[in-house]
């Protein structure tokens, strides 16, 4: 599937692909033009340079900053991002997918076992939360059966 793009505003032609500054491509996505030189030098992008030796950016390297910020707001980091591309097998990239996806039902658990905890904080009829026999039993699972819970009475 090939996705077309319309490359217009700061666009600069000479007969070839129609190309983007490192300013025009940062602004179009929201980036700091240090973000784009970061993820250069982390092989990430490269970018062809004109005869000044300016960074030049087509429509190839905006798809791949559109991949890099997706993954980014997926929660990946810039390694991961980096070995995902690199990855010339996509069993490889299937395993770090798969990597990447434990990693985040693990941090969604977390998150939603504080949740859990304000929320029944929020919900308590106490003054002081802390004696809530149901918080005190939230804490008491967590520290397991062999440990006795020690709260402000």
């Amino acid at each position: 599937m090939t996705v077309r793009l319309r490359l217009n505003v700061g666009m600069k032609s000479s007969g070839e692909d129609a190309t983007l500054s490192i300013g025009d491509l940062a602004e179009r996505f929201g980036l700091a033009t240090h973000v784009l030189r970061h993820w250069e030098t982390m092989g990430l992008l490269s970018p062809v340079r004109d005869a000044a030796g300016r960074r030049r950016y087509g429509t190839a390297d905006l798809t791949r900053v559109a991949v890099i910020v997706r993954a980014k707001e997926a929660g990946l980091s810039l390694d991961t991002i980096r070995s995902m591309a690199t990855a010339t097998e996509p069993v490889a990239r299937r395993l770090i997918l798969r990597q990447e996806a434990e990693v985040l039902r693990s941090r969604f658990a977390a998150v939603q076992a504080s949740l859990e905890l304000i929320e029944c904080a929020l919900e308590c009829d106490h003054e002081d939360f802390t004696l809530c026999s149901n918080f005190r039993q939230m804490i008491a699972e967590r520290l397991g059966p062999d440990v006795p819970v020690h709260l402000p009475t």
